[in-house]
């Protein structure tokens, strides 16, 4: 009797637990590494909307500057010595001058770098190809404007620097008058300088219409159609006043009215 019920106890006993070896953890899926405010998207778009601002800024003045045209020599080459002489005798003449062209020179490096970067970027997240292009007629018109439009400004602010800033291939040469420089630059004779200085404009016009609409649309200001439909009217017209302000100097001095 005692030797069953000893058996009983012993089959219903518990097990010993043995100590099973644990397998070694597998790596888990690698985290991307942590990217700066450059690295991202929104970043490069926030690049790409201050630089936009400095340039806008600059041409705004720089316009503005150039209609001194309009009320003679003397007022407008006293401009042009103003702008190197600001903030004489504290500083050195073109100190304001020098320091404004290196940002320009910096806005326009950073604002091209986010652009090509951006659309890079765009590209590769779509690495299918559809077979049949869908792509609307306003976005293949923006992407070859804002591709092209920035080759020829490009190749036109070059120019630009050597014909008005250096003289290097003006007819009046580095030593003429910055108002002796404009009128010879645009003589009826060089009207393929004027041409390309209209074509150079109509892009720099193109280009800060797409800006601005493109800016509205990133704050999220074009959900209500009346506000959308008065904002691409406001960025037309900005655009359109900026091109008029420019090419208005160069076509009355090729059509005489400005001597």
């Amino acid at each position: 009797m005692d030797h069953s019920s000893g058996g009983r106890g012993s089959a219903t006993a518990p097990v010993p637990r043995r100590d099973v070896p644990r397998e070694p953890a597998r790596p888990g899926p690698r985290t991307p590494a942590r990217r700066g405010l450059f690295g991202t998207s929104a970043g490069r778009k926030a690049v790409m909307a201050v630089t936009g601002a400095v340039l806008v800024l600059f041409l705004i003045g720089h316009m503005l500057g150039n209609l001194k045209i309009f009320l003679g020599a003397d007022s407008f080459n006293h401009y042009a010595d103003w702008l190197r002489t600001v903030g004489s005798p504290a500083l050195p003449d073109r100190t304001l001058l020098t320091i404004t062209e290196i940002v320009l020179v910096l806005a326009v490096a950073l604002h091209m770098w986010a652009a090509v970067s951006l659309a890079r970027r765009a590209a590769k997240a779509r690495p299918v190809k559809y077979a049949a292009k869908r792509k609307s007629q306003a976005s293949g018109y923006a992407t070859h404007t804002m591709r092209w439009g920035g080759v020829i400004i490009v190749l036109f602010v070059i120019w630009h620097l050597l014909d008005m800033t250096f003289g290097t291939v003006n007819p009046g040469g580095g030593d003429a008058t910055p108002y002796d420089r404009m009128i010879a630059g645009f003589q009826p004779g060089r009207w393929w300088v004027g041409l390309f200085y209209l074509v150079a404009m109509v892009m720099v016009g193109l280009h800060l219409r797409h800006g601005l609409w493109s800016a509205f649309q990133s704050l999220g200001l074009t959900r209500r159609p009346r506000v959308r439909n008065a904002l691409r009217a406001g960025a037309a017209v900005v655009a359109a006043v900026l091109v008029v302000g420019f090419v208005a100097a160069p076509v009355c001095i090729m059509i005489g009215v400005v001597k």
